[in-house]
C-alpha cells in the first residue's frame, strides 16, 4: 500500500468532519429537505448495520488492509462494499437535509467521498485478490462494487460469519452517535429558526 493510500485508509473516519461541519454552519433546511434527506440518512445507516452485523469489528480497523472471512453473504451478496455504499448515502443525506451550499457543497462532498472510497477499494481488492485468490475474483465479477444489484450472490464454498445484530449495533455505536448529534443539530435549528426565533 503506497503511503498516500496508508494515509487515506487511516483516516478514513476523520474526512467527513469539515464537510459535516460546512453543512452544519450554512444550513438552510426546509420541510422536504429534511424528510428527503433523513430517508437517505437511513438507508444510508440500514446498509451500513447490515454490514457490520456480518463483517463485525474488522470493519473498524485504521491499521493495514485485512480480514478474516471472505464475507458474501447478508449485504455483500447483493453489493462488495456496503459499508462505503452506505457512508455515501449518510453523508448525501445529511448535506440534502441541511440544504447547505445547495447543491454545490454536496456535488463536492459527494465527488470527494467517491474518489476517497475508490482509493480504498482499490487497495482492499488488491489485499482481498492475494488473499482469496480464484474466490474473490469470481465474487468481484458477480458482485457490484458500490451499486446494489438485485441478483443474489451465493457461493457455498466459502465459510461465513453468522450475522451478529448485537455486534453491529455494538461496532455502529460511534457512527450512531455522531450522525445522531449531526441530525439534532440541524433539527433543533431548523424548529429554531422557523417556529421560535
Amino acid at each position: 500500500m503506497s503511503k498516500f493510500s496508508s494515509d487515506i485508509f487511516k483516516y478514513r473516519s476523520y474526512t467527513p468532519i469539515p464537510f459535516l461541519l460546512l453543512m452544519v454552519i450554512f444550513q438552510q433546511p426546509t420541510i422536504q429537505t429534511l424528510l428527503i434527506g433523513f430517508i437517505m440518512v437511513l438507508l444510508g445507516e440500514f446498509f451500513r448495520l447490515w454490514g457490520v452485523s456480518y463483517a463485525g469489528s474488522e470493519t473498524r480497523t485504521t491499521g493495514a488492509v485485512g480480514g478474516t472471512y471472505l464475507v458474501v453473504s447478508g449485504p455483500y451478496a447483493f453489493v462488495r462494499n456496503p459499508l462505503y455504499l452506505g457512508n455515501i448515502l449518510l453523508y448525501c443525506g445529511v448535506g440534502v437535509m441541511s440544504n447547505a451550499l445547495f447543491p454545490y457543497l454536496l456535488i463536492v462532498a459527494f465527488l470527494f467521498f467517491y474518489l476517497q472510497y475508490r482509493i480504498i477499494i482499490n487497495e482492499e481488492e488488491g489485499y482481498l485478490i492475494k488473499a482469496f485468490g480464484e474466490s474473490y475474483q469470481k465474487f468481484r465479477s458477480n458482485v457490484p462494487r458500490l451499486i446494489p444489484s438485485i441478483k443474489k450472490y451465493a457461493d457455498a464454498s466459502l465459510p461465513q460469519p453468522s450475522f451478529n445484530l448485537k455486534a453491529g449495533l455494538r461496532s455502529e455505536r460511534r457512527t450512531l452517535q455522531a450522525i445522531s448529534v449531526v441530525l439534532l443539530i440541524i433539527i433543533i435549528s431548523f424548529i429554531i429558526k422557523n417556529y421560535i426565533g
